[in-house]
């Protein structure tokens, strides 16, 4: 499954700050909504300055329902200058069911072969919502839009770009996803912006 855009458009995808199980090395899915640890707030905080000084020009955050990614996007939005805010709770991270709560090593093989979770999200569903959630920022794309969300919906934005791989986002950390046309056919080029 792939996402097609009708216009080249640049969007920035943002991981939430840490949370306690992230600290802890274990799985958080969309059904366990927690709030950021300290340290969680301190890296929004810190990306926001990096974003700030990069002169990213946002013109829109959207994020998912969860604490953690309202927490996320609100730092960022305060640090630059109040702007403005989307809540889409199809951007909210896959429902993990049993599998909350559990070491990722212990599970990483299984999420990789598409296992479902017992009492958790499809990844057949999780991908086909997160498509929704896509052309839902489509009208956002003029905005320069900045996603702030969870791990795997960077994972499968990638994947429904046309990115390769298992795409991994650290905690606070920032991907630019550029979506252009050559010669007809649709090309992602994928960076991580920092300031140097």
């Amino acid at each position: 499954m792939t996402y097609q855009a009708d216009r080249p458009f640049t969007l920035y995808f943002v991981r939430h700050g840490v949370t306690e199980p992230n600290f802890r090395g274990f799985r958080c899915g969309g059904d366990l909504d927690l709030p950021l640890m300290d340290i969680g707030c301190d890296q929004a905080y810190l990306l926001a300055k990096q974003i700030e000084k990069m002169n990213l020009r946002i013109g829109v955050i959207i994020t998912g329902s969860l604490i953690r990614t309202r927490q996320t996007a609100s730092i960022i939005s305060a640090v630059l200058g109040n702007v403005p805010v989307e809540i889409d709770p199809l951007f909210n991270e896959r429902r993990l069911g049993q599998w909350n709560n559990r070491p990722i090593a212990e599970t990483e093989e299984l999420l990789a072969a598409k296992v479902t979770p017992p009492g958790g999200e499809a990844e057949e569903e999780f991908t086909h919502r997160i498509s929704a959630a896509m052309d839902n920022l489509r009208p956002h794309f003029d905005r320069r839009p900045l996603l702030v969300s969870s791990k795997g919906v960077g994972r499968v934005m990638n994947a429904l770009l046309g990115g390769q791989g298992r795409m991994q986002v650290g905690n606070g950390e920032i991907v630019e996803f550029a979506v252009q046309r050559d010669h007809g056919a649709q090309v992602l080029k994928i960076a991580r912006p920092h300031q140097v």
